[in-house]
């Protein structure tokens, strides 16, 4: 099944190869008939996921890494390389609660994505098959289990990335594109060293033989102690920790490794902005869960609190960046950046409750940052500008849609009864309950108020109040003797089509049902995060 789900999208594209490229409705039936089964395939997984189960554990005596299930596991590559020993990498793909979750949300926002880029004219064909293997790609990253197979998915997310970016995006598309490419390269060449490093530091338990194994990797006991990342050598372990967590903090992005993200949202067509806020920055505070902290345990003890520190800085950082701008797509852009911020710090509690605040963010930030981006494309689509200063008064004439804004604003700030409370709460709650973040945390809450400044300030500005004098449309008076506003060369509907209400009603829906009910996600990631704090906590304990 897990196959199935992963590899899905790529089948998606080889049938679009056969379809002729002026076949533009057929090649988006079968991006959008893809998605919906990957959406299928998720559920049945959720529903068939069982956190009771004790899950494979890496090895006798070994501490579990989670409650995997769904395991595939076969041979991959075996070389003999003579005196260097042997090369053994397994096809190793399985879930535990903080995978699904994951997995749910990466089938919900690709779906939306094909949604979302029902309108693209431009080269569809091709397209449509780099969006597939995005999404395969992306997908691969959440259910791997061998540190060789995610690398593979890592990197290749990296190409049709670009391409979508530098061939369908605005118009400094290019250099955007380039700068995305080289910040997540400079991240993955570091990251393969210290793979390779794991590789010949760590023996499976089962075969005797070395191992790409992130299970395996996560039990101390499989580490050969004289080994340049074994247990002794404390000085190299503190160095690839280092590399790997610089390596998944661009992709987050943390600062000040963030600067690559507003230029790729400004220019990116928004379907892209809605599979790279959605789903990509999780792929980096994923990679530390899964990886960087089960991996070097002691390491990540004692990094804690500069953790923390830069999660703050994320969160404050981000807030005013978005307080200073005029475009929206990079208002959003960078209160993405700030909202990550709350992940990193839940993670730097180390506790369960941070934790599980963190994961909840990641999940509740990628269908609220979705639907931020969707909004800020539907009035793009109109207007031909997204600067706040153009507009004013429009709830009077496209009330659905400032309904719509209204509810994802003030998600992303946190009202209570919407997702976005839920998570931040937790985060907090988690961070003050840690001597070590509890001072962070009480400096990091500054950011709900600077959040509330951008988001009821741009929220003023453009759709409560009159219209500007040099506003984006024009003001008519119709039959009926009512002003009717008009948009420069759009001839759609003024108000929300059945296309966007599809795209975005089941977002609100998700935001406002894990507002009031949280328990189908938290319940899924409780048990997988205590036991990945029960891997830390001998080691946490024994440092402090």
């Amino acid at each position: 099944m897990l196959s199935l789900i992963v590899f899905l999208p790529i089948i998606a594209g080889l049938v679009i190869l056969a379809v002729p490229s002026s076949q533009k409705q057929i090649i988006r039936i079968v991006s959008l008939l893809a998605a919906l089964a990957q959406g299928v395939l998720a559920v049945l997984i959720w529903r068939g996921y069982d956190p009771a189960l004790p899950g494979i554990t890496a090895g006798p005596g070994g501490s579990p890494l989670g409650s995997f299930q769904f395991v595939e596991k076969v041979p991959w590559i075996s070389l003999n390389l003579g005196g260097f020993g042997s090369l053994n990498i397994e096809y190793f793909l399985g879930v535990d609660g903080i995978s699904i979750t994951m997995v749910i949300l990466t089938a919900l926002v690709s779906a939306i994505g094909v949604l979302s880029s029902w309108t693209i004219q431009k080269q569809v064909k091709g397209y449509f098959i780099l969006y597939n293997l995005l999404a395969s790609a992306m997908m691969g990253c959440f259910v791997a289990l061998d540190f060789f197979l995610f690398y593979v998915f890592w990197e290749v997310m990296l190409l049709p990335m670009y391409f979508l970016i530098g061939i369908w995006g605005g118009p400094n598309r290019e250099y955007a594109a380039i700068k995305f490419f080289l910040y997540t390269l400079f991240g993955s060449v570091f990251m393969l060293l210290v793979m390779i490093g794991l590789y010949f530091s760590v023996i499976d338990p089962v075969t005797g033989n070395h191992t790409f194994s992130l299970v395996a990797m996560a039990s101390q006991e499989n580490y050969i102690k004289d080994a340049i990342l074994g247990p002794d050598n404390v000085m190299w372990r503190y160095i690839a920790f280092i590399v790997l967590f610089i390596g998944f903090a661009i992709k987050v992005p943390m600062f000040p490794f963030h600067t690559w993200l507003p230029d790729a949202h400004v220019e990116a067509p928004t379907p892209i902005s809605v599979i790279l806020a959605g789903v990509l920055l999780k792929l980096g505070t994923y990679g530390m869960i899964r990886i960087n902290f089960p991996l070097f345990p002691e390491v990540f003890h004692a990094s804690m609190y500069v953790i923390g520190i830069f999660g703050a800085i994320n969160i404050i950082y981000g807030a005013f960046c978005a307080l200073a701008q005029q475009d929206l797509k990079k208002m959003v852009a960078y209160s993405s950046i700030s909202h990550m911020g709350y992940v990193l710090l839940g993670l730097a509690a180390g506790n369960s409750e941070g934790m599980v605040g963190a994961l909840y963010q990641m999940f509740n930030h990628g269908t609220i940052t979705a639907m931020l981006f969707l909004l800020v494309g539907v009035i793009y689509d109109r207007a031909h500008t997204r600067q706040i200063d153009k507009f004013g008064g429009l709830a009077s004439y496209m009330p659905v849609y400032a309904a719509l804004v209204t509810v994802a604003w003030f998600a992303s700030l946190g009202l209570p009864g919407l997702s976005g409370f839920i998570s931040e709460a937790l985060v907090f709650v988690g961070a003050f309950s840690s001597e070590t973040t509890r001072p962070i945390a009480i400096v990091s809450v500054l950011g709900i108020v600077f959040g509330a400044a951008y988001l009821l300030w741009s929220l003023q500005r453009m759709f409560l109040g009159k219209r500007k004098a040099d506003a984006a449309y024009d003001l008519e008076i119709g039959a009926d003797g009512h002003e009717h506003i008009h948009f420069h060369d759009w001839k759609g509907k003024l108000d929300l089509d059945g296309r966007e209400l599809a795209m975005l009603v089941p977002l609100v829906l998700i935001t406002i049902f894990l507002g009031i009910y949280p328990m189908p996600v938290l319940g899924m990631l409780t048990s997988s995060i205590n036991k990945l704090v029960q891997v830390l906590s001998p080691v946490v304990m024994s440092q402090m």
